[in-house]
């Protein structure tokens, strides 16, 4: 549907008695305040389709009893992620840019640029808000579980009551805090075995912030007595997210962002890219917008989602 900005709509352009027209006074809130690059692998593409599949481990070697044993090793999950198309167009009246009377409204690209930075943080953030649900927006999943899951499930059989959940209920304090470091410490691959996660990573809601940093900020004394020394300190850093906070404002994550930055992705299929055209029957200025992304994680052992009724 075709919304065209027109003289008619905005009388106040065109009457010189005003002293002043504002636009865009208030900075919109991605512009400057991006964590995308710090929780997802940013990657080009040249495919309608990113398609990544996995390889497990290698079993401990037996004893050798004469003969060399051949050892199995399984494939792991297969992911794929279907960037999607967005497009969007302004479209200015001819006698509207000839005759108002403020540099406002210009028939350029700005604006469009601003949402769509605006619409890609979006979706980085959607990949947190929606860790607890395996309805994803462009991922397919072969196992076929949430990001944060305590279904989570092997192709090599091995048993998965201990080191294969990422998913809890627990509300942010330093005892979930402790809790849910060694639970990720714990947590085992496709065969069975220990690991190496380093959690560094806190992801929180702008709510739990000041929560968040006294936990892990606190030099000592806070929780216990006097001249006892805070674990935690220096542990982690604490990202305040705040695109979280209108999903929730409980939940929290808790990650080790070497390996997130290695198996979350973000792929930039087109970037945003912009056209100007003049009708020829109407005289209207036209310019629009066209990019392709996608994103989702391909590995779920980087993050602990704890999501808190």
């Amino acid at each position: 549907m075709a919304h065209p900005i027109l003289e008619s709509a905005f009388p106040n352009l065109f009457d010189k008695r005003i002293r002043e027209v504002q636009e865009n006074v208030w900075e919109d809130l991605t512009k400057t305040e991006s964590f995308l690059d710090q929780l997802y692998r940013v990657i080009k593409s040249d495919s309608a389709v990113e398609e990544f599949a996995a390889v497990g481990a290698v079993p401990d070697i037996p004893e050798f009893n004469g003969v060399l044993q051949s050892l199995p090793v399984y494939p792991g999950y297969y992911n794929k992620i279907e960037p999607k198309e967005f497009g969007a167009k302004l479209m200015w009246e001819r006698k509207f840019i000839d005759d108002k009377k403020f540099p406002v409204m210009m028939a350029d690209a700005e604006g469009l640029f601003t949402s769509a930075f605006r619409v890609r943080e979006k979706y980085a953030a959607k990949g947190f808000n929606n860790a607890f649900s395996a309805a994803f927006t462009f991922l397919t999943s072969e196992e076929g579980v949430s990001w944060c899951s305590t279904a989570h499930t092997t192709k090599s059989g091995a048993a998965t009551t201990t080191g294969f959940g990422n998913s809890g209920t627990s509300a942010l304090d330093k005892t979930s805090v402790a809790a849910t470091y060694l639970l990720m410490r714990r947590f085992k691959n496709d065969i069975g075995e220990r690991i190496s996660i380093n959690p560094d990573l806190l992801i929180v809601p702008d709510t739990l912030g000041d929560k968040a940093d006294e936990i892990v900020g606190t030099p000592a004394g806070l929780y216990s007595a006097e001249g006892t020394i805070n674990v935690q300190k220096g542990r982690f850093k604490v990202i305040r997210y705040r695109l979280l906070d209108d999903t929730s404002t409980k939940n929290w994550f808790m990650a080790d962002s070497r390996m997130l930055k290695r198996v979350n992705l973000f792929i930039d299929r087109i970037k945003p890219e912009t056209d100007t055209d003049i009708d020829k029957n109407t005289l209207m200025t036209m310019v629009s917008i066209y990019f392709r992304l996608g994103c989702g994680p391909i590995s779920w052992q980087c993050l602990y989602g704890q999501q808190v009724s």
